[in-house]
């Protein structure tokens, strides 16, 4: 087995060895402080591998493939960074054994899916990540926990039965019945089947990354799990539906109609997600709805390169996706961190955050601004260019709102203070989450291009006008609607009160029914008059 072999199978082996080490009840007992340790051989493959490293698995451990390509390797390596950070944020109650094993279990199918070549190792690795992650947000065993674990399942099984349909329909097209996915995709454009397995595949990816309206399940989520976990879960867990669209979008084929059908969808869930969360009050639910903003503006730019037929699109996405991980992840660790802050370290956890959040709106000399100069060129000159300076502006005010409600969030003893090492972590996670996409970025744009008087100030209007609209929204936040996290699903519940209400008004009118013996033979007799009529026809 070659070096680059030896590292791939040490990303996936280091975790499942320390999760059957989990068997042991002494070293489970111990395992939530080694956590940190599985995620260095990912990190060291990120690093050192070779481009197009692969390893085929023997026959007897499934015989999958394994490989990492460029975009696989931009999100390996990131997801490693937060999945230390996160594993030394594990603290409390979720420091336990059986806690460990859901959060082992959950990073191998992170890493498998980042590192899987061939359809049935990526369905596999796919499926124990969404599944596994069940653990880790009902692991707090409350109420709302039990409801945000069922509401994470139902759709985590939806998202499972649209992929496998979608990867049924991919393989059924690949030449010579190769279930590698880069053999697959290859042929999809003049597949018969190309327009329904694109549906199922991107509404199955589209599901994990929170596009609307397969996003109900995100913000419940987010807020039930404890702040390691929504860090890990909001970051690199959801990023396995960006590298799957990335992985089977034919983007060196310009297919205009499913590309723009993409963008569309992208679209409406950049704005809807900055509407809904500018309604929450909580800061876990304000992040969550964020996700599905920037997540709708990845499906923009992913739409925007596919109806081009533009190859460059899947690194500049990966890049996209590598910057919000580390933000999104680092600012759901400085919740934990705020719930035991006091006012007097309260700047240590503001200032930060307050960096990594306006950078998201793409604030100059931040990942955020080169974040978003890395896509022009995919997004191109049409309509899905024109909507990226509204999109910064929406998630600048977004993000001031979040930062309001962060700073409510500390806890009322003023005098308080947050463990060393949670602290710590929480900085050193907020350093690496700017200098990290910003390295990688001037390592392949030249800064001069970047740190022009117009490319600043291009990036900094929109930051301008985004912290405005928050100025003018400021004490009007009551006027805004109460929705509960989770929108969509109130509406169940308001369906159900109606359906009850319907269901006692009938059975009264049943009840008055039966004492008026002629007002049913003729509500019987109408009842078959248009039975009759539906039979005959016109």
């Amino acid at each position: 087995m070659t070096a680059s072999g030896l590292l791939l199978a040490a990303t996936l082996a280091v975790p499942l060895a320390m999760l059957a080490a989990c068997l042991l009840r002494d070293v489970r007992a111990r395992m939530p402080a080694l956590l940190p340790l599985a995620p260095l051989p990912a990190l060291a493959t990120a690093i050192f591998a070779p481009q197009d490293a692969t390893l085929v698995v023997p026959r007897a451990l499934f015989g999958l493939t394994l490989m990492l390509d460029r975009p696989g390797a931009v999100l390996l390596g990131t997801a490693s960074l937060l999945w230390i950070g996160a594993g030394l944020s594990v603290r409390g109650d979720a420091a336990s054994g059986r806690f460990a094993a859901w959060w082992l279990v959950t990073l191998i199918g992170c890493f498998g899916v980042f590192i899987a070549a061939d359809i049935a190792g990526f369905y596999l690795f796919f499926t124990l990540v969404s599944l596994a992650a069940y653990g880790l947000i009902a692991y707090d065993n409350t109420a709302s926990a039990k409801r945000a674990g069922a509401v994470y399942v139902t759709f985590a099984l939806l998202g499972e039965a649209l992929l496998l349909t979608g990867f049924v329909l991919l393989a059924a097209a690949s030449p010579h019945g190769s279930l590698l996915i880069r053999d697959a995709v290859a042929v999809l454009p003049t597949s018969p089947w190309r327009d329904w397995a694109l549906a199922f595949l991107v509404a199955g990816f589209g599901l994990k990354i929170g596009l609307v309206p397969l996003h109900a399940w995100m913000p419940l989520a987010y807020a039930a799990a404890p702040s390691a976990a929504a860090a890990v879960l909001s970051g690199a867990a959801a990023k396995v539906g960006v590298i799957g669209l990335i992985r089977v979008l034919p983007f060196d084929a310009a297919l205009p109609d499913a590309g723009q059908a993409l963008a569309a969808v992208g679209l409406f869930s950049t704005f809807y997600g900055v509407a809904i969360g500018l309604t929450q009050s909580s800061a876990a639910s304000v992040l969550a709805y964020s996700s599905v903003s920037q997540m709708g503006f990845l499906a923009v730019v992913l739409g925007a390169g596919l109806a081009a037929g533009d190859a460059s699109t899947a690194l500049a996405a990966a890049f996209y996706a590598l910057r919000h991980m580390l933000v999104k992840g680092s600012l759901f660790l400085a919740i934990g961190v705020m719930a035991s802050t006091g006012s007097r370290q309260l700047w240590l956890v503001l200032l930060p955050a307050a960096a990594l959040a306006l950078g998201l709106g793409g604030l100059p000399l931040t990942g955020g601004a080169l974040a978003k100069f890395i896509l022009k060129t995919p997004l191109g000159n049409g309509i899905a260019s024109a909507f990226a300076i509204p999109s910064a502006i929406a998630t600048t005010l977004l993000m001031l709102h979040f930062l309001r409600c962060l700073a409510l969030s500390g806890p009322r003893d003023t005098a308080a203070r947050a463990p060393r090492i949670l602290m710590l972590t929480w900085l050193v996670m907020a350093v690496t989450s700017v200098v990290a996409p910003s390295v990688l970025a001037l390592a392949n744009v030249p800064w001069r291009d970047v740190l022009t008087a117009h490319m600043l100030w291009d990036a900094l209007w929109p930051v301008a006008i985004g912290a405005l609209l928050a100025v003018a929204l400021r004490g009007r936040q009551h006027r805004l609607p109460c929705i509960p996290p989770g929108d969509i699903l109130a509406l169940d519940t308001y369906a159900t009160r109606a359906a009850r209400r319907l269901g006692t008004s009938v059975d009264r009118l049943d009840v008055v029914l039966r004492q008026w013996p002629v007002a049913g033979a003729l509500l019987l007799a109408v009842a078959i008059i248009l039975a009759g009529a539906m039979a005959i026809g016109p």
